[in-house]
């Protein structure tokens, strides 16, 4: 049945199409059934909501994600039932524990991509991972599927390199400082990234302050084609499209399968044509990964996915305790890396965790000796050579290579805490750390964030200023203000921890 399309001023992020009630009882279609639409050659799909207000018979209400369909304003379209994808047969496959064959597992990448799953069979998949998870056999079939169905980078300079943190740890800007160096070292590293979902800060969210980060892939290709490297937004990009899906319905959930963190991290590398992929798993306390037993599991088992792959895999399990550096924030974090770049020094967490990353990758390109990495990867930040190659990155991606610290303008509503005794700091609280700043504004608020005056293990006495907080407005300020005094989030005592007497 032939329909006139018009497009709503509503983006909810998913396919919806509105119709009228007596249109949908026409083609036999009931609320959140998924239908199909004929423009032309194309068939795109969307889900059911029945509107007699401002749908009139003879025309469906189209929501943003049509736009990406070349679906024009008035145009005919043709509607019918989708039914059922096969593809909801194996997902109920996986629902009862059973292993999936990679044709399958092709088959429903294909569909979440394609839009012919809705989300609660997304939410469903999901979930199944969630309780049986992959093994790696299955692991591998997703990641490749992941990536072949998006687009795919290829750079004519090789070998290329990359490196990637799974997170968790407030203010770790550590990757802005890689990149340059392993591209000041000659090696190739086109570093896509993610903007925050839970922390205060992604590395696109600090970048984003210095430079632009969204670019098409021919432009990506150009940038490091020029200058060795880039530090840019994967979202903008059609890296592995199903990940994106997926991740929505995780972050609804609050689940995390190991299985589908390894294909979302993996296929974005194999899509950009990665040979070599160092990964970063911050443990300890208030982070992803808590423990060293459950971070070398997690290690080998990204060191098998590379080899499936044809790639590459080495992994530094880092410490993850407590905040990379004294800032948090993407102003306060770009802050804190450029003068680290500038000066070739600076906070002894971050100089550590980047030198000891960019090591290893310019000792598995060949450029350094065996334990040699960390030693030239300091002998580069230090000469300068780093700096100059992030100006050249930050020109190539529009921004202005001779920016400096004091140019980058943070949140002048700020509120500081200090200690109420003297003592040593014994626990610097990473979700904590991350929920002030959040409260604060960011990541939105480019200028919110916290800048930390103390670190684990340092003496401070009462009075002493443990932490400032950065707002741009007074209200973000005082809802962080609040948080701050509820979570308390370091911990200060005497050596003398408890004392027992006798029983």
């Amino acid at each position: 049945m032939k329909f006139r399309s018009r497009f709503l001023e509503i983006d909810p992020g998913r396919p919806i199409v509105f119709i009228n009630e007596e249109d949908a009882k026409r083609i036999k279609c009931r609320p959140t059934d998924l239908i199909k639409l004929e423009v032309g050659t194309k068939t795109v799909y969307g889900e059911v909501a029945i509107d007699n207000i401002n749908i009139k018979p003879g025309e469906i209400g189209l929501t943003g994600e049509f736009l990406r369909a070349n679906i024009s304003q008035g145009e005919p379209v043709n509607v019918l039932p989708a039914g059922t994808p096969e593809s909801v047969r194996y997902i109920k496959k996986k629902m009862r524990g059973e292993k999936l064959k990679k044709v399958e597992i092709e088959a429903i990448v294909k569909d979440i991509v394609d839009r012919k799953l809705r989300e609660v069979e997304i939410s469903a998949f999901v979930t199944a991972l969630e309780v049986h998870d992959l093994d790696m056999d299955e692991v591998a079939s997703l990641t490749v599927a992941m990536a072949e169905t998006g687009d795919m980078l290829d750079i004519d300079r090789k070998p290329i390199m990359d490196v990637h943190s799974i997170g968790g740890v407030p203010g770790n800007k550590t990757n802005m400082i890689v990149v340059p160096i392993v591209a000041a070292a000659g090696l190739t590293i086109p570093k896509t990234s993610s903007r925050a979902i839970t922390s205060a800060a992604g590395t696109a969210d600090v970048m984003e302050v210095l430079a632009g980060v969204s670019f098409s892939l021919d432009e990506i290709k150009r940038i490091v084609e020029k200058v060795g490297g880039c530090l840019v937004w994967g979202g903008a990009l059609n890296l592995a499209p199903a990940d994106d899906l997926t991740i929505h319905v995780e972050r609804a959930l609050s689940v995390d399968p190991k299985g589908l963190m390894l294909a979302s991290i993996m296929s974005k590398k194999y899509a950009m044509g990665a040979q070599y992929v160092t990964i970063d798993i911050p443990t300890g306390k208030g982070v992803k990964v808590e423990g060293m037993e459950q971070a070398r599991s997690l290690a080998k088992d990204f060191i098998e996915l590379g080899k499936r792959l044809g790639q590459y895999v080495e992994v530094a399990i880092t410490y993850g305790g407590q905040p990379v550096g004294h800032s948090v924030g993407p102003a306060l974090e770009a802050r804190e890396l450029m003068e680290t770049l500038i000066h070739g020094k600076g906070p002894g967490s971050l100089v550590e965790k980047a030198t000891g990353l960019a090591g290893i990758i310019l000792e598995m390109g060949g450029i350094a000796p065996a334990g040699m990495g960390k030693r030239m990867a300091k002998e580069i930040l230090e000469s300068g050579k780093a700096y100059e190659k992030m100006r050249e990155i930050i020109e190539a991606q529009g921004g202005d290579p001779n920016i400096k610290p004091e140019d980058i303008p943070i949140g002048d509503k700020t509120y500081t805490f200090t200690a109420a005794t003297s003592g040593y700091i014994t626990g610097i609280h990473n979700k904590a750390i991350t929920e002030i700043a959040r409260q604060a504004g960011a990541p939105e608020d480019k200028g919110a964030g916290i800048k930390l005056y103390v670190k684990v293990g340092e003496k401070i006495k009462e009075g002493n200023p443990l932490f400032t907080i950065h707002a741009e407005s007074e209200a973000r300020l005082e809802q962080a203000i609040v948080t701050a005094r509820r979570s308390d989030p370091i911990k200060i005592e005497g050596m003398v921890l408890q004392r027992i007497g006798n029983l």
